[in-house]
């Protein structure tokens, strides 16, 4: 969820740059409100996902202001969830500005409200600070830390670079069509993992379900020194191509996107694996 909530804020806050304006100086200095909706087939966590699949379906809204200062919302509602109307909600806020005339700044924090015992991966740490560099040239490439923290404290720093690709319009220059290929590679700490291992079995002996005997997790008398070292390192996690298709309108974008990301083989969460991702979103701003 983390990866995409991220992705959805960036363009909520930059929407004005793909849209019919007058000059790309005037879509920068005014104030834009955005409201979203978007599905996807399941949760990413910075192209890990949980044990259980996770689709889910989200609201978001973003006011930003001509100085760069934004905020942020978003209310996520998980399809498997019987319980709960909101399955976790999203509160952020943050200030965009330039460095100079192809290298922007971002400072940003936000506090995710997850209810007790949620299936989330992230769960344990619902606040998130980060910092981003976004440099822009043939390629749009960028640098973005965020240090996630609560009950764990993670850090994770993730390369990204993409290139906007131009197909057309259909309505004689009213609309566009893009395709922005995006290559991202993460690498963090997993003390997350740590205690969603612990809370996902606590989880299930609630249900009624099987509960696996539990190793090297720390409280249960069978951690390693191995296995806490490779929680509190920072080490590579995953590797994600991102394929986003999007028709943009002067006030709104629909856009169809696929994830493939592959881990590390030092990710907890299925070292060497492959995960699949696919989401629909539509967003309109005033």
């Amino acid at each position: 969820m983390r990866y995409v909530l991220t992705l959805s804020i960036i363009w909520l806050c930059s929407l004005s740059a793909y849209a019919q304006t007058d000059s790309a100086a005037a879509a920068d200095k005014k104030t834009t409100f955005t409201i979203g909706a978007l599905y996807t087939n399941n949760a990413s966590y910075y192209g890990q996902k949980a044990e259980e699949a996770m689709p889910y379906v989200a609201a978001s809204a973003a006011l930003r202001f001509g100085s760069g200062i934004y905020f942020t919302g978003t209310a996520f509602r998980l399809l498997n969830d019987s319980g709960r109307v909101v399955s976790a909600g999203s509160a952020g806020a943050g200030i965009a500005f330039n460095l100079s005339k192809k290298l922007t700044a971002d400072l940003g924090y936000s506090y995710t409200f997850y209810p007790a015992n949620s299936p989330f991966l992230q769960a344990a740490s619902p606040h998130s600070a980060n910092a981003s560099l976004q440099y822009e040239y043939f390629l749009t490439s960028g640098l973005q830390l965020d240090y996630n923290f609560g009950k764990e404290q993670d850090a994770f720093l993730t390369f990204s670079t993409e290139k906007l690709i131009s197909l057309g319009s259909l309505a004689k220059g009213k609309d566009l069509i893009t395709l922005t290929p995006a290559v991202e590679i993460t690498g963090g700490s997993q003390r997350f993992y740590q205690t969603y291992v612990t809370e996902k079995r606590y989880r299930d002996s609630i249900l009624g379900l099987p509960v696996p005997p539990i190793f090297n997790v720390p409280g249960t008398g069978t951690e390693t020194t191995t296995t806490t070292s490779s929680a509190t390192r920072f080490s590579m996690l995953s590797y994600n191509l991102r394929v986003p298709l999007a028709y943009n309108r002067a006030h709104y974008m629909i856009e169809a996107a696929y994830q493939l990301s592959v881990l590390d083989k030092n990710a907890q969460t299925g070292g060497g694996t492959a995960n699949s991702f696919f989401s629909c979103s539509i967003y309109y701003q005033f």
